[in-house]
């Protein structure tokens, strides 16, 4: 079998960064919402979408779209409406203080300062990734108007692929966030970028040279939410580790 270590190396030193081992990049990628103002290659954009196209979908139909938002006229006109959508939902979640289960956890004061901040001026991102699942390509998974009969399958046929990009983005020392607020003005996007109706905007991912550092995240251990066999059972690895 021919091993592509050389191409995946050539890859990246094409996006002007060398690559990352594996293990590094899955324990320091983490969402990163503020960016400097200089530009992203194509090439690295490329290289990034290329990691995207190689995730699993159902049925092996590949249903996914991107588009590169870069024109600023069209990135300002999506983080207006995103801001107005990030206003709307702090409005809610003050008013019925449902963030009151993670509110006193350590984290949760800087990661709501960094996500006011990207809603306070989204097109600072110098590039907007808007990333789609066509229903037309989802077979029985999608009915005949295009209504997900199995969404779990349909998102499945998507969500992977986002998780690369992500992971690649990182990888070229590039930060990203996966944002959905866009589905309380998806029809203003699509109009926007001139999506088909049939097509769903699942995640926009602003991507830039990040104004913060990267990791390593804090998670819960494997030991907390991890089973052996049964539910309740603690997975204990050979040896008796539990991290």
């Amino acid at each position: 079998m021919r091993d592509g270590g050389g191409d995946h190396a050539r890859r990246g030193a094409a996006a002007g960064v060398a690559p990352l081992d594996f293990f590094t990049v899955v324990d320091t990628q983490r969402a990163l919402r503020r960016f400097r103002p200089e530009p992203v290659p194509d090439a690295a954009v490329r290289r990034i979408l290329s990691a995207a196209t190689r995730a699993p979908s159902a049925r092996g139909a590949e249903p996914w779209f991107f588009v590169v938002v870069r024109e600023t006229a069209t990135r300002a006109a999506i983080a207006t409406r995103y801001r107005g959508a990030w206003e709307a939902g702090e409005r809610v979640t003050a008013a019925t203080d449902a963030d009151r289960d993670l509110r006193g956890r350590p984290h949760y004061a800087r990661m709501m300062r960094a996500a006011r901040e990207l809603a306070a001026d989204l097109a600072a991102a110098p590039v907007l990734i808007v990333c789609c699942l066509d229903h037309r390509q989802l077979g029985p998974i999608a009915g005949p108007d295009g209504t997900l009969l199995s969404p779990v399958a349909a998102y499945a046929s998507i969500l992977p692929a986002v998780q690369n990009l992500l992971l690649a983005a990182r990888a070229l020392g590039l930060g990203t966030t996966l944002t959905t607020l866009h589905k309380s003005f998806e029809h203003d996007v699509k109009a926007l970028l001139d999506v088909p109706a049939a097509v769903e905007v699942v995640a926009i991912v602003p991507l830039g040279h990040p104004a913060d550092r990267f990791g390593p995240t804090r998670r819960k251990p494997v030991a907390e939410v991890a089973f052996r066999e049964r539910w309740g059972k603690p997975f204990v690895a050979d040896g008796g580790g539990g991290a």
